[in-house]
C-alpha cells in the first residue's frame, strides 16, 4: 500500500472524552475535553491540554485542582453542550448532581459512572494551550460498572472523539 504524507496537523486517532470540572469564580464549571492522557503509572499522573482562553483554566490555576468526569454514551448530549458553551457566559453549575472527594475544588458528576479527582503538579504553556499535569488522588466508579473491583469497559460504555471530523464514537467489541 502506498502511504500518503498528510503533513503536520492533528492526528485523527480516537481520543477519550471527559468533562473537566473546576471551581471558577466561586461556581462549579465543566468543560468538555478530549486532549487527555495518562502520563505516569507510578505515581499515577494524568494530563489535559486546554486552549489558554478557556474559562475553566482560571479555576484550575487558582485552586490547583480539577476533576475528570467520563461520560457514557447516554451522557453525550449534555457533555457536548458543556464543550459548546463557555462557563463565562452560561452557568453550568446546575446541570448535574455534584459530589466531592478530598478537594472542594474538584467537583465530580454523580450521574457519570467514572470520575477522577486530580491535584495539579505542573502547568506547561505551549503556544495557544496550557497542559495541566496532575496527580490522581482518587478514582470514583459506580459499583454497577465494576467487575472484581475493576472498571468494565462494556459496562462503562465510554465514548471517544474523532477530532478531524468532530464525531463522537463508541468503543467496539473486545478483539484481543
Amino acid at each position: 500500500m502506498k502511504k500518503v504524507n498528510l503533513g503536520p496537523g492533528i492526528v485523527n486517532y480516537p481520543m477519550p472524552v471527559a468533562l473537566a470540572g473546576a471551581v471558577v469564580d466561586g461556581k462549579v464549571n465543566f468543560l468538555a475535553v478530549a486532549w487527555l492522557s495518562m502520563v505516569s503509572y507510578n505515581p499515577p499522573k494524568i494530563a489535559i491540554t486546554l486552549g489558554n482562553q478557556h474559562h475553566t483554566n482560571k479555576g484550575i490555576k487558582e485552586h490547583q485542582a480539577f476533576s475528570l468526569c467520563f461520560p457514557s454514551e447516554k451522557d453525550i448530549v449534555i457533555s457536548d453542550y458543556c464543550g459548546i458553551v463557555s462557563g463565562e457566559k452560561v452557568d453550568k453549575s446546575e446541570l448535574f448532581q455534584i459530589f466531592y472527594g478530598d478537594s472542594d475544588a474538584a467537583p465530580m458528576i454523580e450521574e457519570f459512572l467514572l470520575n477522577v479527582e486530580c491535584k495539579v503538579d505542573k502547568i506547561i504553556e505551549n503556544g495557544a494551550n496550557e497542559t495541566f499535569i496532575a496527580d490522581i488522588i482518587g478514582i470514583y466508579a459506580d459499583e454497577e460498572v465494576l467487575i472484581d473491583g475493576k472498571v468494565s469497559m462494556d459496562k462503562l460504555n465510554p465514548v471517544v472523539l474523532s477530532k478531524t471530523d468532530v464525531q463522537y464514537r463508541k468503543i467496539g467489541d473486545n478483539i484481543g
